[in-house]
């Protein structure tokens, strides 16, 4: 089953070996290009991106994730018997209050209040609705948000759809425990830089904002379900901890077919598995999707505010399909929230 940074053209199809991510298998593809130089030359910025996302998100070495341990094979075919058949452990579970609130946000005739009361008949949701409404990532302004129908005033239903999906997802990616704190940190902060990049791309091109929010941070959500699942199977079968370069492959080969297991296990509208599809096997003349470059800004973003090992800005122009002013707009909007976060004492 592929994968998915890949969350761009048609790639090449020649046989690989097991052990090479495939192009297609990737999360962070390139956009289309005119040449086949210009498309190699994408494929290795994407490449060196996603190895450089990976160092981040596993706290490694480029050199701890290459290898396979003699076990790999196994523990990645029990993996995949999981996915396929539906039978992940660490699947979360469909939030009970998300499909009434995705059909209120969908339904343009909802008012304020509507939404302010499904919201508030699920205390759990209500408490992350206003922690994350607060963050720097949502923050309108300095004023502190005390309540839900106030949240809902100021951010007005486009912007609570947003929180929504942030703060449904938020507890299931919070760490179970000191060894995977770091980890499930950074994929958060990473899945959230991509989501506001996919949506404000997404609103470049007058398509809808609210889905690609979401849309995008369901691969974070699909890395954090992968780790825990991998977790699980290499306990069982070799009584240790799954090494950097197993995690990476099993993310790499799996993180598009979880994201969709998990569209599908929440009851996700078409347009999820639709958009999360068409940013993962592109047809050929097909733009590049707004998920595609949204991961791609979002994730360079991200690793440039960590000081971690980047694509060059003056690459950014081959891998996306943004000319340099729209680059510039979202590459603001995503800065601005990274340094709030950076000086917030309440960080999500």
């Amino acid at each position: 089953m592929p994968g998915f940074l890949s969350w761009i053209t048609s790639l090449f199809s020649s046989p690989q070996p097991p052990t090479q991510v495939l192009p297609e298998a990737r999360l962070i593809n390139p956009a289309k290009a005119q040449t086949n130089d210009d498309l190699e030359n994408g494929l290795e910025l994407t490449h060196r991106l996603e190895e450089n996302l990976f160092c981040w998100l596993l706290d490694a070495k480029p050199s701890a994730l290459t290898g396979e341990p003699s076990s790999a094979t196994e523990i990645l075919g029990e993996l995949e018997n999981r996915l396929t058949e539906g039978q992940m452990d660490e699947l979360p579970r469909q939030p009970l209050s998300l499909p009434m609130l995705l059909r209120a946000l969908a339904d343009e005739s909802t008012d304020r209040q509507s939404v302010t009361d499904i919201i508030l008949r699920d205390p759990a949701l209500t408490d992350q609705l206003l922690q994350v409404s607060n963050s720097p990532f949502f923050r309108h302004g300095d004023k502190t948000i005390e309540s839900v129908d106030q949240a809902v005033f100021l951010l007005g239903i486009d912007g609570i759809r947003n929180v929504v999906s942030a703060a449904v997802m938020r507890p299931m990616m919070a760490a179970r425990n000191s060894g995977e704190a770091l980890f499930a940190q950074r994929v958060w902060r990473w899945g959230l830089s991509c989501a506001r990049a996919s949506e404000q791309i997404a609103k470049l091109h007058n398509a809808d904002t609210s889905a690609h929010f979401m849309a995008g941070l369901l691969p974070a959500l699909a890395y954090i379900t992968l780790y825990r699942e991998l977790q699980r199977i290499c306990r069982a079968r070799i009584n240790s901890a799954p090494t950097p370069a197993l995690i990476r492959q099993a993310m790499t080969r799996y993180q598009w077919s979880t994201s969709q297991l998990l569209a599908k296990a929440w009851n996700l509208p078409p347009r999820f598995s639709a958009l999360l599809l068409a940013a993962e096997r592109p047809a050929p003349k097909q733009d590049q999707t707004p998920l595609n470059d949204g991961i791609i800004i979002g994730t360079r973003e991200v690793l440039l505010h960590a000081n971690q090992r980047n694509l060059p800005e003056a690459d950014l122009p081959n891998v996306v399909q943004l000319n340099p002013q729209q680059i510039k707009l979202v590459r603001e909007s995503l800065l601005a929230m990274l340094r709030d976060e950076g000086r917030s004492p309440a960080r999500l």
